[in-house]
């Protein structure tokens, strides 16, 4: 059996380095991370880590952020284990309990979650997480179809069902992704979501009431002009994954295209936009 390298990370700024690094980590294999207090935890077997890939691609935002790292060997027998002190579950506003099938759910919140948590990308620590889950709440998606575009772990489908939306798309360009939020529909016995592995261009002649997109600034800009296509009359769009200073240009490109702005919520320079056809 093979272990595992943990690399711990610590950037400045923080919140702005430690999501611009665990995408180019993950593209260089890393399967799991968890956010610290001071940067994040990387996880990637021994047999595939590349110590000068790492460095390069540190040495590469050096201008950027202030990044500091360290690696130690985890045995395989003890992965879980070390996994699980990591993981921490999640309180949304005193209404949704996320967490891992290794914590007890609480029944005293409104909705409880279940995430295999094998990354961090939509596991609900992520403040654009937490900013569209807040919007959705206050949201009323019930008896209306809804899209979740780049749906990650599935978090966003699974709580739109869990509120009432009916029927759901969940679509994801990532194979990892796409998988995983059909294990996380599993997990949380849902039955209503509908999964497809691909990008926007799937959204030809599809129509929803509502339109989730948690991304990025590129990809969004790239794409608006798809979800205005899919909304119906009176449809609903809210989109994260970008900074608070990017939100300007995407509420001009937006309402180019016949949105109209609603409001915004901000969570550490991070960004949450709501729109209406």
């Amino acid at each position: 059996m093979s272990n595992y390298i943990e690399l711990t990370v610590e950037v400045q700024p923080r919140e702005q380095g430690s999501d611009v690094l665990i995408a180019q980590l993950s593209e260089l294999g890393y399967e799991s991370f968890v956010e610290s207090s001071s940067g994040f935890l990387a996880y990637i077997l021994q047999d595939t880590f590349d110590e000068g890939s790492v460095k390069a691609m540190f040495e590469e935002y050096s201008s950027i952020f202030q990044v500091h790292y360290f690696t130690k060997i985890i045995p395989q027998q003890n992965w879980n284990k070390e996994w699980e002190s990591n993981f921490q579950p999640i309180d949304i506003e005193g209404k949704c309990f996320i967490h891992a099938p290794f914590h007890e759910p609480k029944n005293d919140y409104q909705f409880n979650i279940v995430i295999e948590p094998k990354m961090s990308f939509g596991t609900g620590h992520h403040d654009t997480t937490q900013l569209m889950i807040s919007n959705l709440m206050n949201l009323d998606v019930s008896k209306k179809s809804l899209l979740d575009m780049g749906c990650g772990t599935g978090i966003l489908a699974i709580l739109a069902s869990k509120l009432g939306a009916n029927p759901i798309l969940a679509i994801d360009i990532d194979e990892w992704s796409f998988q995983n939020t059909i294990e996380n529909l599993e997990k949380n016995k849902i039955t209503n979501v509908s999964t497809l592995q691909g990008d926007a261009s799937l959204l030809h002649l599809r129509k929803f009431d509502i339109i989730l997109a948690n991304i990025n600034k590129n990809l969004l800009l790239r794409d608006l002009k798809f979800y205005c296509h899919s909304l119906e009359s009176n449809g609903h769009l809210l989109i994260s994954g970008f900074f608070i200073t990017d939100a300007e240009e995407l509420t001009l490109k937006a309402t180019s295209l016949g949105l109209h702005f609603i409001n915004s919520s901000i969570s550490n320079d991070w960004a949450v936009l709501h729109f209406a056809l």
